[in-house]
Parts: structure tokens; C-alpha cells; sequence
């Protein structure tokens, strides 16, 4: 993308001052009115630094209290930044408490003027578009009735509707693809691609990483107030998912036995298939892992080897002694195998090969060692690995023995 960036931070840190318990309260309200800044605070945002040109689109991925939504709320300048500089270049439309700014004496209709007249519209240009919004709100008799009487589900329907017609440079959007019924999400969907297609710039907020990756090129990551990884959105949700699954394991690595009273696994690295080593693999590229094990008594233990995620989900594992393998004697107790895994079939994510060292028999379980692993690639398929596959007309008809 070329030219000034539609939106722009620089160094951008936000601060909100706690007041969390009387005592500091009376803090607070005394260092404001001294203009002191030592006030006690918390940090919502730090030293964040990212641009938005024309005819992007980025996500915005983060945990709850990450500073995903302070961030949209200074570009759509409900709140001022603390610190650093902001640019906006655009005309800004922000759907980010959809219908908050209803009046619930007022009819649907009447709704729709107020709104938009809030968002800086004449009478006029919005009586010329207002069929549309009903149309797209698509909530019936209702747009008749005060918005009191109305579910939350259709003041999300009517909320987005408004916000939509205005068709602004920059749309920023917190989690709106979460609200409403399945119909209405797939509505705002196509809208969503309606609109990037026509050359829409678009800042998504969202928990749900497909969204993310379909409606998004770029993405960017917050984590505690900072910016953690911006890149592609296949690269950026493929670490927040993995970061998710690390946080959530529970299994902790066992204890390594005392060296040369059991079987162990001396070392283990990761290899491509030519040898070099490699810790990021494409899919359907071949992946080694490499180790050493020692064995006490002169003779090579079993080797169990296998892959799982970085949660600790089994996606695959096998024994040495399955296939009449017998690691190789390197000298002083020690063997050298090797586990190739051939045209890995496992779709994009993190993942963490492991090697157990057993007794020569197989029977018992010593050591585990382990070794991590990135798959990249773009794909929007599910699970852990891609199974060879073809779509199909059906029969239209289900047919008898």
C-alpha cells in the first residue's frame, strides 16, 4: 500500500487511574487537583506503534484486558491516549457498542434518524437511505415500536444497519461478528466482504480467529497493553492459538533420572530432511528428530517417539522395537536414532516431538525429552493433521444394500 497512512500511533500509551478502594480514591482526586502525575494507575496501553493504510485489513487479537478496545476507542477518539501520537486520516466509523446510543422512547425508525444525525448526517441523506436500513435490519413491524420493547438481539440487528450505511474510510469493529443469531452473523459477514472488496479499510477485533484470518491480510497481536507480533493473519493467530495451548497444559516434564543408572535420552534436535537443522517447517516437508540415548547395561534401549501439540494433545507416536529398529551404538552407553516423518502432513501450529527412553525389553518408562517444532503454511482446515480428501456431488438420496 502506498501513500499517508489512514491511521497511524506512534509511542501510544494509555494510563487510567485506579480507584479500586476509598483510600485511593482520595488519592487520585488529590493528585488531580495538585496536577500531579504520580498518581496510582494502570497501564492499558504501552508503546504501541502500528499503521493502517488504505484498503488494508487488519485483526486485532488479544485476551480480555489485552487493550484491544482502548486501542479502538482512541482511534475513534472516545478516549484521548496518555501519551504518543495518534494520527486519523479518515473518516472513522466505529461499531462498537451497537444501539448504545438509542433513545428507548423512541421507535425503531426514529432511532435511525437520531443515529445518524449523531454520525453527522443530514435529514435528508438519511431519509434517502433509510428502506436500506430497515431492509438490512430486517426486524419487521418492530421498526415501528420503541426500542424498549425490543430484544438485545434486535438492537444489535438495527444498531449494525445504522452503522453500516454510512460506508466510512475506516471501519473499526469490537467483536460484532459475536453478537446476534447465525443468520444475522453471515449477513454482516457478507457485508464485511462487500465492503473490503470496494476498497474498505477495516480493523477487526475478534475472538475468533477464523473470522480473523478470513476477513483480515494483516493482524496484530496485544498482550498486556503492548504490541506481541504483528505480520500476517495466518502467522499472528497461529502464535496466539499456540501461546493458548501452551498456557492451558497441564502435564510437566517428569523428573530426568540420575545419569547412568537407567536408560535416558541424552539429547534430541530437529532436522530437515536434508540434514540441517530446522525448527519451521512448510507443510508436506519432511521432519527429523534427531537424539542420543544411553543405555547402563551395554545394550540399546527402546526408543518411543512421537508428536503432539504444544496443549500435549497426541497427534502421533511409535516404538523403535515396532520396527525392528536398534539405535546405533555410538560408544560409552551411548545410541544414536533418528525418527523421520515424511511429507508431514500436520497443518499450521506448534508442535513438540518427543522422545522417551524405555528398558531394552519396552516395559518400562524412564526419561522424556522434548523438542519444538513450527509448521507454517495458510489454510483454514481443522484438527492436527490434513487427510487426503475430495468434495463430491451427493446422491441426493440415501441408497440401500
Amino acid at each position: 500500500m502506498t501513500g499517508q497512512p489512514l491511521i497511524r500511533f506512534s509511542g501510544v500509551g494509555k494510563d487510567y487511574p485506579k480507584i479500586d478502594t476509598a483510600a485511593r480514591r482520595l488519592s487520585t482526586l488529590f493528585a488531580l487537583v495538585a496536577g500531579r502525575a504520580d498518581m496510582p494507575h494502570f497501564r492499558a496501553l504501552d508503546g504501541v506503534d502500528f499503521e493502517l493504510r488504505r484498503g488494508e485489513s487488519m485483526g486485532l487479537v488479544g485476551v480480555n484486558g489485552a487493550g484491544k478496545s482502548t486501542l479502538l476507542k482512541i482511534i475513534a477518539g472516545v478516549v484521548k491516549p496518555t501519551r504518543g501520537v495518534v494520527e486519523v486520516n479518515a473518516r472513522v466509523s466505529a461499531l462498537l457498542e451497537l444501539g448504545s446510543g438509542f433513545h428507548p422512547e423512541y421507535t425503531g425508525r426514529e432511532n435511525i434518524y437520531l443515529s445518524a444525525a449523531l454520525m453527522g448526517r443530514t435529514r435528508a441523506q438519511t431519509h434517502e437511505q433509510v428502506e436500506d436500513i430497515v431492509a438490512f435490519a430486517d426486524i419487521g413491524d418492530h421498526i415501528d415500536q420503541p426500542i424498549k420493547h425490543y430484544s438485545s438481539g434486535m438492537v444489535v440487528r438495527l444498531g449494525f444497519a445504522v452503522a453500516s450505511a454510512q460506508q466510512p474510510d475506516v471501519l473499526i469493529t469490537d467483536e460484532v461478528l459475536a453478537v446476534g443469531d447465525e443468520s444475522f452473523q453471515k449477513k454482516c459477514i457478507r457485508w464485511l466482504e462487500g465492503y473490503l472488496d470496494g476498497g474498505g479499510t477495516l480493523l477487526l477485533v475478534s475472538h475468533s480467529m477464523f473470522h480473523v484470518q478470513t476477513l483480515c491480510r494483516r493482524a496484530m497481536w496485544l498482550h498486556e497493553g503492548r504490541v506481541r507480533m504483528e505480520g500476517t493473519s495466518f502467522d499472528v493467530t497461529r502464535e496466539y492459538l499456540t501461546w493458548h495451548e501452551e498456557k492451558a497444559r497441564r502435564d510437566k516434564p517428569a523428573a530426568r533420572p540420575e545419569s547412568g543408572s537407567v536408560p535416558y535420552i541424552v539429547e534430541t534436535w530437529i532436522e530437515d530432511g536434508e540434514g540441517k537443522g530446522r525448527t519451521t517447517f512448510a507443510m508436506g516437508e519432511d521432519v527429523v528428530l534427531q537424539g542420543i540415548a544411553f543405555g547402563p547395561d551395554g545394550r540399546a534401549p527402546v526408543i518411543l517417539a512421537g508428536v503432539v501439540r504444544a496443549d500435549g494433545s497426541a497427534v502421533y507416536g511409535t516404538h523403535s522395537n515396532e520396527s525392528g529398529f536398534a539405535p546405533r551404538p555410538l560408544g560409552e552407553g551411548r545410541y544414536g536414532f533418528a525418527l523421520r516423518l515424511g511429507a508431514v502432513s500436520l497443518l499450521p501450529g506448534k508442535y513438540v516431538a518427543r522422545a522417551h527412553a524405555l528398558d531394552p525389553e519396552g516395559l518400562r518408562l524412564f526419561d522424556t525429552i522434548e523438542a519444538t517444532f513450527v509448521v507454517s503454511g495458510e489454510t483454514r482446515d481443522y484438527g492436527f493433521i490434513r487427510l487426503e480428501h475430495r468434495w463430491e456431488p451427493g446422491r441426493g438420496g440415501r441408497q440401500d444394500a
